[in-house]
């Protein structure tokens, strides 16, 4: 039984879902995927403690965060091939435990040089992202491909593990020593996670089938980078750096935001951060279910429109204008102040789109290269990551260029409206040069489409 290709010309076999492997491999890649995202950015609630000990500015902060988002990005595209070719229960296995050697010696670091060198090689967790993709994919039917790769996606709600676990431990074991050497406070955090990690390796060595699926097994790496010579490749992956890359830098940002400008403590700070995280997780099904049924570019419209209505608001600066009169008098006009409430609100829909759009993107990967998953999606998910490794630094030194701290939310306006004048521009010159009809079935599988 064969199907017609999202590229023109292609039949490709289908893959179809067997029953309790599929769930096995989903269930195992999800909880590791869980407690590995929360090791990539457990330095966005440990900077502020971190930050104390050491005397850092907030520039020498935000590389502490950048420097494992870079890491935990730029192994994505040979993990997701890699994946493809020995299959991910392997290399599931092998970064778990690889993870969790650097996570222990972070709670050793000693100065901010060492602690540099571990979140970087920390941030390797982040890789395990393409490798779920690719291993899901080759055991899910493209008929059920977009829910499933947004269940796993919701595993980066690890993101708020942290959130949660992390001030209380933080607060109730300051200044306590345990056994080992192992002191109490933010030092605690990483020796928890490096913990989880072999338990997690252990269990996923136990519950997925030992038999995987390996779809890229007998291919040429040739073969396998072929397809990321499309530009319609490089416009995904600019999309996942808005939905994605915006949704990492801004859960490591967001703490310290709220501190800094609202005056509120670390931790409900934190719990103010997880209501931005949980949204951009856990709607990840909900944006698969949705782009499996109305079709993906539709979700991404939705998503950027209601991108550029948060971040536009979320950037206008607190203050006035100032208007001298010729008599020498002064007026003030245009006065604007956001509040804590509307700022959470507001950052709570932000969080949404981001949720339901980054599910979008995948669920185009398996649509347009069912066969070249893992390279594909790992591409995607190395720039996507990267621009978590940018968005940062570029938070920090923007807020010390104009002194507004709003500038974040004016970075990420300027990089979502990109992506949507790109995305719009491709689908219209799309209809231009083809038929009026396509209007009404450019999601189709039956269309081939260039860009």
């Amino acid at each position: 039984m064969q199907h017609q290709g999202a590229l023109a010309g292609e039949v490709v076999a289908p893959v179809h879902d067997t029953g309790r492997g599929a769930t096995r491999v989903m269930v195992m890649s999800t909880a590791a995927f869980t407690v590995m995202f929360a090791v990539w950015l457990m330095f966005g609630i440990l900077g502020p403690s971190i930050q104390k000990e050491f005397a850092l500015s907030d520039v020498e902060l935000s590389w502490v965060t950048a420097v494992a988002v870079l890491n935990g990005s730029m192994w994505r595209l040979p993990a997701g091939m890699l994946t493809d070719r020995i299959g991910g229960r392997k290399v599931t296995l092998f970064m778990l435990a690889t993870t969790a050697i650097p996570a222990f010696f972070v709670s050793k670091a000693s100065g901010y040089g060492m602690l540099l060198v571990l979140a970087f090689l920390v941030g390797f967790a982040g890789n395990l992202f393409s490798v779920g993709i690719a291993w899901n994919a080759a055991w899910y039917g493209r008929e059920r491909q977009g829910f499933a790769l947004g269940v796993f996606g919701a595993g980066n709600v690890g993101a708020s593990v942290t959130k949660f676990i992390g001030p209380p431990i933080i607060i109730g074991t300051a200044g306590s020593s345990f056994v080992f050497g192992i002191q109490g406070g933010w030092r605690l955090v990483p020796v928890i996670y490096s913990v989880l990690l072999l338990v997690l390796a252990v269990l996923t060595y136990i519950v997925v089938p030992r038999r995987d699926r390996m779809p890229g097994a007998t291919k040429p790496i040739r073969e396998m980078l072929q397809p990321l010579k499309q530009v319609r490749v490089w416009r995904f992956s600019l999309y996942y750096v808005a939905v994605f890359g915006a949704y990492v830098a801004l859960s490591a940002w967001l703490p310290k935001y709220y501190i800094d400008n609202f005056g509120i403590e670390i931790w409900p700070a934190a719990l103010l951060t997880a209501t931005f995280i949980f949204p951009a997780s856990l709607l990840r099904p909900v944006g698969g279910w949705v782009s499996d049924r109305v079709g993906a570019r539709k979700v991404m419209y939705w998503t950027f429109g209601v991108m550029l209505v948060t971040t536009g608001i979320l950037m206008m600066p607190n203050g006035h204008l100032v208007v001298s009169h010729p008599d020498g008098t002064q007026s003030t006009h245009l006065g604007y102040q956001i509040g804590l409430p509307a700022f959470v609100i507001l950052v709570f829909f932000l969080g949404v789109a981001m949720g339901i759009g980054k599910a979008a993107v995948y669920k185009h990967i398996p649509e347009y290269f069912p066969d070249n998953v893992g390279s594909v999606g790992g591409l995607v998910g190395m720039l996507g990551g990267l621009g978590g490794f940018f968005l940062p630094p570029m938070f920090a030194y923007t807020k010390a260029w104009t002194g507004f701290p709003s500038s974040t939310f004016a970075c990420l306006f300027v990089v979502t409206a990109i992506c949507a004048v790109w995305m719009h521009y491709t689908v219209v010159h799309l209809l231009h040069h083809g038929s009026p009809e396509l209007a009404d079935h450019f999601d189709s599988d039956h269309v081939s489409t260039r860009g």
